[in-house]
């Protein structure tokens, strides 16, 4: 007992001189700091593990989209070779898919009837496009199980749109997922019947060798920008454009933000202030040939809608008629916080000019045109000589897949990846509850392309 007692006397002393204190006070600060550092590389992994996650889910959400959209496609194409175009993309989409399921912190076992999924889609339509490119007709068996396929991925398709809706309110992280994965999936995928893969892998062994800015706008770019005429303007030219432009609002004071050099088209920007509207900062483009406008946008308020979208769509045909864009026809459009988004394109003669697009901005409470892109426009937009139609509209007809009930048809010009252009039958038609634009090339019959049309609450896409 004494010794005890001297030991602790003996560490009450040490404690007493300052050395050792301020040893004491080293350690515990060196070690609380550690604790900081270490806790927010831990907070800094998951975050980053978060953002990954993310990412992939996002991704997968894509492909899963794109490979329903190339499924419907295929199952109304009429041609061998739009048919194996068709058919790879679904194999390429899947594929995609695959890779960022893998990448998902979810373990396989609760993903395993996505995952067999996503490769036996991949590995079917893989196994068909090989058909359509030898010429092969595809059996009614084929089309049967591509059917089979295409209403398992809308079943997939609104699973992840629903998990998407969670994590993007809060209502599931991606730590929940992992430990609940089993149930927020399997639960899902429980209530779609398993015949569809069923009836496909007693056939596979037969196999063994073995896709909003509106219709077309990815190929509407041009080197030669065949509506960007007239001469080169300078700084002071192209403010006048502006003044001019915007004639019917309230504007205060013009400055130039930049001019635009590295880009296909050089342009003047320009800052505008809105009178009246705090904070509502107008931004607009000039181009240096020709003094176009390529480009406006600014954002305010917008009170209740009261104008309705048959309304929007005369406003907006009045404003370009007025602006030097005459004869466009509206196309598709999007809803959204009280704006209309409208997509217009160039009319020739009856024709529809698809590359020929300017966007148009409409504010649903009072009709104002808030913006305006003519990118499109301005790279292609000239009078064309519509060539003589060579297939008629009962003989385009008869290459359409029998199921399409056709609503309506015109002729159309539409824009190649190639970068040429080709004039088209465009018929619309719906085949089950799924809307499709068929295009029939009125010089050789030969289907050029098929846009599934999105009918949604807040507008008409297509893809």
């Amino acid at each position: 007992m004494g010794k005890i007692t001297s030991k602790l006397n003996d560490w009450k002393e040490r404690l007493q001189d300052r050395h050792m204190l301020s040893i004491i006070v080293v350690l515990f600060a060196i070690i609380i700091a550690m604790g900081v550092w270490i806790y927010k590389k831990q907070v800094d992994y998951r975050q980053a593990s978060e953002n990954g996650y993310n990412m992939a889910f996002f991704e997968l959400v894509d492909y899963v989209q794109n490979v329903e959209t190339y499924l419907a496609k295929s199952l109304i194409s009429s041609t061998p070779e739009h048919g194996a175009e068709t058919l790879t993309n679904v194999w390429r989409e899947a594929n995609l898919a695959q890779v960022y399921l893998s990448r998902l912190p979810i373990e396989s076992v609760e993903l395993e009837k996505t995952a067999k999924f996503l490769n036996q889609v991949s590995d079917y339509s893989y196994s068909l496009s090989r058909k359509n490119i030898y010429n092969e007709e595809l059996t009614q068996e084929d089309l049967d199980n591509l059917q089979s396929l295409h209403d398992y991925s809308v079943e997939l398709e609104n699973t992840l749109n629903q998990l998407s809706s969670d994590m993007n309110e809060g209502r599931i992280s991606w730590n929940e997922l992992t430990k609940k994965g089993s149930t927020a999936f399997a639960q899902e995928v429980s209530n779609i019947s398993k015949d569809s893969f069923s009836n496909l892998e007693e056939n596979f062994h037969e196999y063994s060798g073995l896709i909003y800015d509106g219709a077309f706008s990815e190929h509407m770019t041009s080197a030669e920008k065949k509506g960007l005429t007239g001469e080169n303007i300078s700084e002071e030219e192209a403010k006048k454009k502006v003044e001019k432009f915007l004639s019917e609002k309230d504007v205060g004071e013009i400055s130039l933000s930049g001019k635009s050099e590295n880009t296909d088209m050089v342009t003047y920007d320009f800052n505008v202030k809105v009178n009246g509207e705090e904070d509502a900062n107008l931004v607009i483009s000039i181009t240096e040939k020709g003094g176009h406008v390529v480009f406006m946008n600014y954002n305010r308020n917008i009170e209740a809608e009261s104008i309705s979208q048959e309304r929007a769509d005369e406003i907006g045909k009045e404003f370009l008629n007025n602006h030097d864009f005459p004869n466009m026809k509206e196309t598709y459009y999007l809803k959204q916080d009280g704006i209309v988004t409208i997509n217009y394109a160039y009319e020739q003669e009856g024709v529809t000019i698809y590359p020929d697009l300017v966007k148009l901005k409409i504010a649903l409470d009072n009709g104002e045109v808030m913006g305006i892109e003519t990118t499109g426009y301005l790279n292609s937009h000239e009078e064309r000589t519509i060539e003589e139609v060579q297939i008629s509209k009962e003989k385009a007809k008869q290459s359409l897949n029998p199921k399409l009930n056709i609503e309506s048809q015109n002729l159309a010009i539409i824009p190649t990846e190639w970068k040429t252009e080709v004039l088209c039958w465009e018929f619309k038609g719906k085949v089950n509850d799924t809307d499709f634009l068929v295009y029939i090339n009125a010089k050789t019959g030969k289907e050029e392309d098929i846009l599934v049309i999105v009918n949604t609450p807040n507008g008409t896409l297509t893809h």
